[in-house]
């Protein structure tokens, strides 16, 4: 069986380099020739002679075995079998997410690992659980830690995507100095990235969940946080120091409550997860009642018919709605897609955000006749796992184009 270790080295020069590309594509979702083109930017000749010569070196081919170069661009080119596991890691406030798949698999054939406790519990207690997750879900795949190929990992903050390191000021929950990438990559023996959380939501809905080829997606990650990623012509959009995107720091209420940025006001202390349960439960103040002491209890409530719950969530949706409203002024995106915590309220907080939407937003920029769409995610609690995972295969090809950027 193949060992993808040993084709995804340095490349050399241009041809070498499309081939490590395509390859790396292929690894990260299983596709038409035209797909390939798409998402690589090659063209769709060096598409084809690449896939050629895989396939003549025994590395992929058509779907059911069809020869790819004789079925056309319309068939799916797939990996032969070989030992390589994906890794991606989501390392949320609340929670760790782990996803590791063989990459010769289909993208929703994943092993997944989840425990409670997420960055909130520093560094240092949190990372063992990590490793521990990651060799769980690696054991599950029929691979061992000497196959991981790559780690990703998404975090919820800001990235420098210059360094790779979390944006000065540092916020909570993490500190000066800490690099949870990097800790667990020199552990795998592998190169590991990190990125926001939301871009890689952005990246995941855009590779795995769309048939379209939307030009602009948006990915909107509310939970503790409150975040945006942005993909605009097939490329993430980070912003100069990593903080485009940052739609929970936009204010709202400038005499409002102070965020944990150091603005008053933000989003994320208007509609974030502890904002919400707090409301709940102030409401509930002498109540005999039990009073939910997270997002998801209060969410459960909500669907069960609870007036206060109810109320929370449906404005939490206005509130979000009014503003996506702007952002849909500035960038007009094809595609807003609700994830994150939030997204568990499903029609109850994506009626009022539409709604909203409608009323603030220019009509042109929201009118479902024009192709705009606003939609639950459909990979759910496994999205920014999933767009990690993709963003340590990306890493290799990167990674060249460093290196010869250097040269």
């Amino acid at each position: 069986m193949l060992q993808l270790r040993d084709h995804l080295g340095p490349a050399t020069g241009t041809r070498e380099f499309n081939r490590k590309r395509i390859l790396l594509a292929i690894m990260i979702k299983a596709d038409t020739q035209a797909g390939l083109a798409r998402r690589t930017l090659l063209s769709q000749g060096t598409v084809s002679n690449t896939v050629r010569e895989l396939e003549l070196e025994g590395l992929v081919q058509g779907e059911k075995g069809a020869p790819s170069r004789g079925s056309g661009r319309g068939t799916r080119v797939r990996l032969l079998p070989a030992k390589g596991v994906a890794v991606g890691v989501h390392l949320g406030f609340n929670h760790a997410t782990v996803v590791a798949r063989r990459v010769d698999r289909d993208h929703g054939d994943i092993s997944v690992q989840r425990e409670e406790g997420g960055a909130n519990r520093g560094l240092p207690e949190v990372m063992p659980v990590v490793r521990q997750m990651i060799e769980a879900a690696v054991a599950d795949t029929g691979l061992g830690r000497d196959d991981v190929v790559s780690l990703g990992l998404a975090v919820p903050r800001m990235v420098d995507p210059r360094s790779g390191t979390f944006t000065s000021p540092v916020l909570p929950p993490w500190t000066e100095g800490d690099a949870p990438a990097q800790e667990l990559g020199r552990w795998l023996g592998v190169r590991a990235v990190q990125d926001n959380d939301a871009n890689l939501g952005a990246l995941a809905e855009q590779t795995y969940a769309t048939d379209s080829d939307f030009e602009t997606v948006v990915y909107i990650k509310a939970s503790t946080g409150i975040g945006a990623g942005l993909i605009i012509g097939n490329n993430l959009i980070r912003g100069h120091r990593g903080i485009a995107g940052e739609i929970g720091h936009l204010t709202l209420e400038p005499d409002g409550t102070v965020c944990r940025c150091g603005g008053r006001g933000c989003l994320e202390t208007v509609i974030g997860a502890d904002f919400l349960v707090r409301q709940v439960r102030q409401a509930l103040t002498g109540n005999a009642v039990d009073v939910p002491n997270s997002l998801a209890s209060l969410i459960d409530r909500a669907h069960a018919g609870d007036a206060v719950c109810l109320r929370v969530v449906q404005d939490a949706g206005r509130t979000l709605g009014l503003a996506l409203s702007q952002l849909c002024n500035l960038l007009n995106p094809d595609l807003i897609v609700l994830g994150g915590q939030l997204a568990a309220a499903r029609d109850l907080v994506l009626r009022p955000c539409r709604e909203s939407l409608e009323r603030c937003a220019l009509r042109g920029a929201v009118d479902p006749s024009s192709g705009f769409e606003l939609k639950l995610s459909s990979l759910r609690q496994l999205t920014e796992a999933q767009g990690a995972l993709v963003l340590g295969l990306r890493a290799h090809e990167r990674n060249d184009e460093a290196q010869g950027a250097a040269a």
